[in-house]
């Protein structure tokens, strides 16, 4: 049975006989196909193809050539096709031709198909059905054959359905408010079409539709630049209004793009405090620049409860959402959020994907306050400790507004322009007394001399006063003299946090008195939690009960002892923290207080383990041993909630590898150590990789095998931070220990490792020996993936030795082997290297193709970065073939994979973008 013939002429013309590609002849041969191609079926007449041929002046001889030229291609179609036989592919109708196609056989038939289908129904199936459509194009029509800067008219309108079809696709999306799935090919358009100004005000509301107006506003002034230069005209009215829509701050959120809303709810007995808040609104009235208030004062003033209602207040003047964050600026240790970390959950928040956040400060700030710069926000920031914790997350310029609170006074606040601070005081008698009332009701105006009492006690502490109104509510027939009777009786301290203004040790005491012994020995188990934050399950460990009896003690803690930043997450207040530290450590024996912290120990390890394995890690650890004290570990639904989890847990995990050792428990630190790392990997945070391996590879102790598998992890690092010497010397010292123990699969890794680190040094010889090596090692053992990967790097170092022919055998060889594994990584890497072996021989043809199908599987698996480092070879091979136009349209696609990021990959392109222009 014949293969079926298929034929693409959107982009370069092509034709395939099965899988395998027919070559088409001379570039007149190939102009006489993609003509008929263009005609997707309809006939051609004989003077079409002489005017196509030569423009002008045809030799006498013009007609028979193209009868030639057409019996060559019929043969080529049908192989053994006799001498002047008619054949059924390429077939004459009188004076013309027509080539037999149907709509699964040509590019430009399914094209017209699916952007017909998308036209009949609406919403996000057309928009996907546009995308569909859009993705067959992979270059002008019949690119590669235009000559004299002549393009034939039925090319140019073959291209017209092309421009046609993204306009509809930009409305659609727009509608249905999910943009970002046809962005690429907007862009691609626009850059074909620089002077269509109707296609160029869709991209720039595409691209403010997804959260990119800084960039379209850019878009605009390049547009307006060219059309200057090579018109002489001046923007036009659909262009204009484009560029006037993203100067309207005020103008709706799209559809599907809802704003973060993250401000903790107002309280509602909120009283006094008008003073301040007086002050506050008149400096965002006297001053447009003001963009940070930082609200200062001493533990519990107040100052949260202050912050969250002004936000609440204010929440309507930033239509563009709120973002919220607790810095723990005056947490213990490592507890201390930082300023990456807050950067990174704000970028999150604000859309970016996790492997685009840029490893650096200074690049997360720039690419965070870039997005500000484009919105109205409001960003409530708690618990600051100095000026050096905030100042990366105030905002550059624009309209969006900072709220802060500190316990002290921020040394630079005043000296930063639009920064202002503010001072909270205790409350004065008539606030405390409004606050009593508005709890209490009217019992307080019943007693004023019993209130005065009251208040005395709590040195007008807010957060005292709020202690004693929470105890009192719904006791009846409590009177005011017994609530001040109850407050002298109680013996309550508070060793170190003394405050002269309060007793705050009877006002707690009293309050822990209330709770059932359960909750109350739960109270006094959180400090030994190495964060001041906690989750339900953690809580459920560290008492040792199951996680629904933890979910019922912290209610009841919660009515009156801790708050709830998130959902299932707990925190106490520092005071209350240090009290309950002081009753465990009068009232619990060190063994209970020992087995708790195990407890917690062993839940984290158990977690970060499962949560590890759904990260997909090309070696896993090995399983640990169930905890011997009934701890279970979390359970995950897949791989984004577990990145969740290492995300809302990484400071509790390094504190826990920080510590581990300390307690006698050095395998939790570095099996935890090890579990981070894919999570560490791909949210480009290789600095901290390199710390937590590090405090995991001194907690090995005398464990030989745990000291190379951190030795292996940290070479991982060191690769990606560019130390291949220091990844080199780890990897020696990892595989040395493997070899002693006789742990051949390990070693394969090691020697792959090795293989990947020299390849990157360009000693392609030493390279091919360690993957020969691991080769060898992987198949005594029956591991496929890792003698695939060998065989990769093989394939790599052959390439580079000028092997070609080898090469390309092994990667089909390798690429068969990962598609069977159903390893997509794999097969992407693959394809990549295949690709470029092929222009490493000048087959463009198959180079771009295969550089197509790795971009495809890359995206397929949500690979980012990896999609993005395949564009810019792309755009790396254009260049060295002089091709700007092509290089730059790959580069610029890299850089919209990359979300406008400022990691390292994304300033390499920027820099390539540069030289270009």
């Amino acid at each position: 049975m014949t293969s079926p013939l298929s034929f693409a002429v959107l982009g370069p013309v092509r034709a395939w006989r099965g899988r395998s590609e027919i070559d088409l002849g001379t570039r007149q041969q190939r102009l006489i196909i993609a003509l008929l191609l263009a005609r997707a079926g309809a006939a051609v007449s004989v003077a079409e193809f002489v005017d196509l041929l030569w423009e002008s002046d045809p030799p006498p001889s013009a007609v028979n050539v193209v009868h030639r030229h057409i019996g060559t291609l019929r043969r080529r179609f049908e192989p053994g096709l006799p001498t002047r036989a008619a054949g059924s592919v390429l077939i004459r109708d009188g004076g013309q031709y027509r080539l037999r196609v149907e709509q699964e056989s040509l590019d430009l038939l399914r094209f017209r198909g699916l952007v017909a289908d998308a036209g009949a129904c609406s919403g996000e199936r057309a928009v996907e059905l546009y995308r569909q459509a859009l993705a067959l194009w992979r270059d002008r029509c019949a690119s590669g054959l235009h000559a004299g800067g002549r393009t034939h008219p039925e090319f140019v309108a073959v291209d017209g359905e092309r421009f046609a079809a993204v306009r509809a696709a930009t409305d659609a999306a727009l509608r249905a408010g999910c943009v970002h799935v046809v962005l690429p090919a907007i862009r691609l358009a626009a850059e074909y079409e620089p002077l269509d100004e109707a296609l160029q005000a869709r991209l720039l509301r595409a691209l403010a539709a997804d959260g990119r107006r800084a960039e379209a506003l850019a878009a605009y002034a390049d547009i307006e630049h060219r059309l200057s230069d090579e018109l002489g005209i001046q923007p036009g009215a659909v262009l204009r209004a484009a560029r006037d829509s993203l100067l309207d701050h005020d103008a709706p959120v799209p559809a599907g793009a809802e704003p973060p809303a993250q401000l903790p709810a107002d309280h509602p007995y909120f009283t006094g405090r008008a003073d301040v808040m007086a002050a506050a609104q008149a400096l965002l009235a006297g001053d447009q620049r003001t963009t940070a208030l930082v609200i200062d004062g001493m533990p519990g003033v107040g100052k949260t409860t202050l912050a969250v209602h002004l936000s609440h207040r204010l929440a309507a003047r930033y239509p563009d959402g709120q973002l919220h964050a607790d810095l723990r600026g005056f947490d213990s240790g490592n507890a201390v959020m930082t300023p990456a970390e807050a950067l990174r959950g704000f970028l999150w928040s604000l859309g970016v994907a996790p492997a685009a956040i840029p490893a650096e400060l200074h690049a997360q700030a720039g690419l965070y306050r870039s997005i500000l710069a484009e919105r109205r926000m409001l960003i409530l920031l708690d618990n600051c400790r100095d000026w050096d914790q905030i100042r990366h997350l105030l905002p550059g310029t624009g309209g969006s507004l900072v709220i802060a609170t500190s316990r002290r006074r921020i040394t630079g606040v005043a000296g930063s322009a639009g920064a202002h601070p503010l001072h909270l005081d205790l409350l004065t008698d008539a606030e405390a007394r409004e606050l009593l009332a508005r709890r209490l009701g009217d019992v307080v105006a019943a007693d004023p001399a019993a209130v005065g009492e009251i208040i005395a006690r709590c040195g007008r502490l807010p957060l005292a006063l709020a202690l004693v109104a929470t105890r009192s509510v719904g006791r009846p027939g409590l009177s005011l003299p017994a609530v001040v009777g109850e407050l002298a009786a109680a013996d309550g301290r508070l060793a170190g946090f003394g405050d002269a203004h309060a007793d705050l040790e009877a006002i707690f005491s009293w309050s822990y008195r209330a709770l059932t012994p359960e909750a109350a020995r739960l109270f006094r188990l959180l400090p030994l939690h190495p964060a001041g934050e906690l989750s339900t399950q953690a809580a459920a460990a560290l008492a040792g009960v199951p996680a629904r009896s933890a979910r019922g003690l912290l209610a009841e803690l919660g009515a009156q002892m801790l708050v709830r930043p998130g959902e299932g997450r707990w925190r106490m207040h520092d005071l209350l923290r240090a009290y309950a530290t002081e009753l465990g450590e009068d009232l619990d024996a060190a063994a209970e207080r020992d087995a708790a912290v195990e407890r917690v120990y062993d839940f984290y390890e158990l977690s970060a383990y499962a949560a590890h394995l759904l990260l997909l890690p090309q070696v896993p650890l090995p399983e640990p041993e169930p905890s011997g004290r009934g701890v279970i570990g979390r359970e995950f639904t897949g791989r984004d909630d577990a990145m969740a989890w290492f995300a809302a847990e990484q400071r509790v995990l390094t504190d826990v590898v920080a510590r581990a050792q300390g307690r006698g428990r050095p395998r939790a630190a570095w099996r935890i150590a090890l579990a981070m790392q894919n999570f560490f990997q791909d949210t480009a945070q290789f600095r901290q990789w390199a710390a937590v391996v590090g405090a995991g590879l001194a907690a090995t102790g005398d464990d030989p095998a745990a000291r190379a598998l951190l030795h292996r992890s940290f070479a991982g690092a060191c690769y990606f931070l560019a130390d291949l010497d220091g990844g080199l010397s780890h990897l020696q010292q990892a595989g040395a220990i493997f070899d002693r123990l006789g742990l051949r699969t390990e070693q394969g890794h090691v020697e792959n490792n090795i293989a990947e680190i020299r390849l990157d040094q360009r000693c392609y010889g030493e390279a091919m020996r360690h993957a020969e090596a691991a080769r060898t090692l992987f198949h005594a053992e029956g591991n496929v993936r890792g003698a695939t990967t060998a065989l990769l790097a093989m394939a790599r170092a052959q390439g580079w030795l000028g092997r070609h022919a080898a090469a390309l055998g092994m990667f089909v060889q390798a690429q068969r082997q990962f598609e069977a594994i159903g390893d997509l990584h794999g097969v992407g890497t693959t394809q990549a290297w295949l690709a470029h072996t092929y222009s490493m021989i000048d087959d463009l043809p198959h180079a771009l193709a295969v550089w197509q199908q790795a971009i495809d599987t890359f995206r397929g698996a949500g690979a980012a970065h990896h999609t993005a480092e395949v564009l810019v070879a792309v755009g790396d091979f254009h260049a060295g073939r002089g091709d700007a136009v092509r290089a730059g349209q790959a580069w610029r696609e890299a850089l919209a994979e990359l979300h406008g990021t400022d990691s390292p990959m994304a300033r390499r392109i920027r820099d390539r973008l540069a030289r270009l222009r």
